[in-house]
């Protein structure tokens, strides 16, 4: 093991003082969560309706400045049902990124559709409008009915971004294209909880975004997902659809279309809500992190990655670039059996069996970091 990697090792047991083991990104609860879940316990309101399912919607269109949110079981569900509101159908096609999560290819294939992969951006990590716009001119066809791929002749119904980490992708630029093309913008905001870009908040560019407060994420609910929409009318069919489709009635079970058990337990807001009321806090602590490790990356041969050009970042994961896979290998081999969690970026969606076949352009920038990026513990310190 060389010395840098050696000393970087050293440096983040520093920053984290403790010789015991150092978890990638763990959940902190510094507020009222444990008064939330017990006032939720004794209301009796556990479930899916409750008091905290509507503040936590309340603080996510305060947070995100948009104009309406619903609050759902997870962000994978909520990729899936805002890509229905997009107008997603069987046998269509999404444009998104390889570089990502699982859940984000596969919210698509849950509506019967498929993912086309487009290279992303080296700063970002996420979607490049470089790479879309090639695409679009390449295979893109504007027809009365919508958008098609001249290759496939299948339906372009959507096209998902997703922010990396955190870092917000050029996704201005990708909104203008699609809009030229016809093609509605999901933002897959998963990681992104309080990023912006040029001053925007991450989900709002989009015609809905979605976020995930799964318990690795930079608040959580135990698990849990927000949809907000800067249009009031996206959201609130999020909501009906989450709901089972019901029509409101104070007694009668009607149900016009096919709808999902999809929203938020009550018990679950209760915990996020205090988690949102202290997000300032999460997210400077975290900032300070990332200063620690910008010194201790400083005249090594491994590159802190950095923020992007008119992003305000997270600092939800941080991340360093390796000079290639065997270094990345050595440091995740020797930072593991060292009692600090690393881990690899993402293997790229195409290399799965279950999306192997889906169309894509070269993902050069894709493959370059799939080989070299590693997560660093990140999680917020007291």
């Amino acid at each position: 093991m060389s010395n840098n990697f050696e000393a970087i090792i050293r440096g983040i047991r520093k920053s984290f003082n403790t010789k015991e083991f150092i978890p990638l990104h763990v959940p902190q609860f510094w507020g009222k969560e444990k008064e939330n879940l017990l006032d939720t316990i004794d209301s009796t309101f556990v479930s899916s309706v409750g008091a905290f399912v509507n503040k936590v919607e309340e603080q996510m269109t305060d947070l995100t400045k948009t104009a309406k949110a619903a609050a759902v079981v997870n962000g994978t569900a909520g990729l899936q049902v805002s890509l229905r509101i997009a107008g997603v159908n069987p046998g269509d096609e999404v444009l998104t990124q390889a570089l990502t999560f699982v859940a984000t290819a596969n919210s698509i294939a849950y509506n019967h559709a498929s993912p086309v992969f487009i290279d992303v951006d080296k700063d970002t990590m996420g979607l490049s409008p470089i790479a879309l716009k090639n695409f679009l001119e390449e295979f893109g066809d504007l027809r009365e009915e919508g958008c098609f791929n001249k290759k496939t002749n299948k339906r372009i119904a959507a096209c998902m971004p997703m922010h990396t980490f955190g870092f917000m992708c050029r996704i201005d630029e990708i909104v203008a294209i699609c809009d030229d093309w016809e093609i509605p913008v999901v933002e897959d905001a998963a990681e992104a909880l309080g990023s912006s870009y040029k001053g925007i908040s991450a989900g709002k560019f989009g015609q809905t975004g979605v976020f995930s407060f799964n318990g690795n994420k930079i608040i959580t609910a135990g698990g849990g997902g927000v949809i907000v929409s800067r249009e009031p009318e996206f959201a609130e069919k999020a909501k009906y659809l989450t709901t089972t489709a019901k029509v409101p009635h104070k007694w009668e079970y009607v149900h016009q279309e096919m709808g999902y058990n999809f929203r938020m337990p009550n018990l679950n807001a209760a915990l996020l809500s205090a988690q949102l009321d202290n997000f300032d806090h999460y997210k400077s602590s975290k900032a300070e992190l990332y200063l620690e490790y910008k010194a201790l990356f400083e005249g090594s041969n491994v590159e802190l990655v950095s923020i992007p050009k008119d992003t305000n970042w997270n600092y939800w994961l941080m991340s360093a670039c390796f000079e290639d896979k065997k270094e990345r290998d050595v440091f995740l081999e020797k930072s593991n059996e060292s009692g600090i969690m690393t881990r690899p970026i993402w293997q790229l969606m195409y290399r799965l069996p279950m999306y192997e076949n889906c169309q894509k352009d070269e993902q050069l920038n894709a493959e370059f970091l799939e080989q070299r990026i590693v997560n660093m513990p990140s999680s917020a310190r007291k």
